[in-house]
């Protein structure tokens, strides 16, 4: 296994990155296929034997369960310090602003319930899991920044974002003597391609480490190396909407591929 650093900073981290969104109970969150605790930590386990040191999850994935897999895991098999883990927190609702919770409340809540689920004193990398249209990123930056002046945090980062954003953030972030961004974690995979326009050279020029998500979009990228016919309305039947409709803004360029290829592009009834 090969190690690089986090961002800027001195974390080493494995170049490969176990997601964690797969873990956790399937009758408490959006994804009915995940797995009970017995097969996750199989694979946790699989994955510390490979040399693989970061794991990634989130307080969203199956209502928190996933964090505490994970972390229950990393106990029976593992050290605290020879792990990194990364775990997410999601804005604030409407209702919780229309309650009158703060930003600083809110994200304060999010860190401390995840740090309990997980059974830690402090993650490593601590990630806005899509981007605040309601907050002032300098009040979110200034909140991130005393996260990890307490030692709850040891780095922070971003996902689901533009890149003037993150060039933004971390502007303003410099200019106050604060935390910046060191990851962004987006989609991006050999379909949806986006990511290198923009986003990629930035993170290239400021050190900003790229830690993506769906590299294998559901399963289509092993379907074609198995010259298998992805495109089936039995697989897309099964994906939440916002997948569907990132997967169609790519049907044309897909047709191509698959053309040149050789292989067979049969897009469901829905996309024709």
């Amino acid at each position: 296994m090969e190690y690089v650093n986090l961002g800027n900073t001195d974390i080493k981290v494995s170049k490969v990155c176990l997601g964690c969104m797969g873990f956790g109970e399937p009758q408490a969150g959006m994804h009915s296929w995940t797995l009970p605790y017995e097969e996750s930590q199989k694979i946790i386990k699989h994955a510390l034997d490979q040399g693989i040191n970061f794991f990634d999850t989130a307080m969203g994935y199956q209502g928190g369960t996933s964090e505490e897999y994970l972390g229950r895991a990393i106990k029976e098999f593992s050290k605290r310090e020879d792990v990194v883990i990364a775990t997410k927190f999601m804005p604030r609702s409407q209702e919780q602003i229309n309650q009158g919770i703060s930003a600083r409340e809110h994200i304060e809540t999010c860190i401390n319930d995840s740090l309990k689920r997980l059974q830690m004193n402090y993650v490593d990398l601590y990630i806005l899991h899509r981007w605040d249209n309601v907050t002032p990123i300098e009040e979110t930056m200034e909140i991130l920044n005393d996260l990890v002046k307490s030692k709850k945090v040891r780095a922070i980062g971003v996902s689901n974002c533009f890149a003037w954003q993150i060039a933004r953030a971390n502007e303003i972030a410099k200019n106050n003597g604060w935390a910046t961004f060191q990851t962004i974690q987006g989609h991006y995979n050999l379909i949806f391609r986006e990511e290198e326009r923009e986003m990629k050279p930035y993170c290239d020029l400021m050190g900003v480490s790229m830690t993506p998500y769906s590299s294998s979009p559901p399963g289509a990228l092993p379907a074609w190396i198995s010259r298998c016919r992805w495109y089936q309305v039995s697989l897309f039947s099964s994906l939440p909407p916002f997948t569907l409709y990132k997967m169609y803004q790519t049907v044309y360029a897909d047709r191509l591929i698959t053309s040149s290829s050789g292989l067979t592009f049969r897009p469901p009834a829905r996309m024709l």
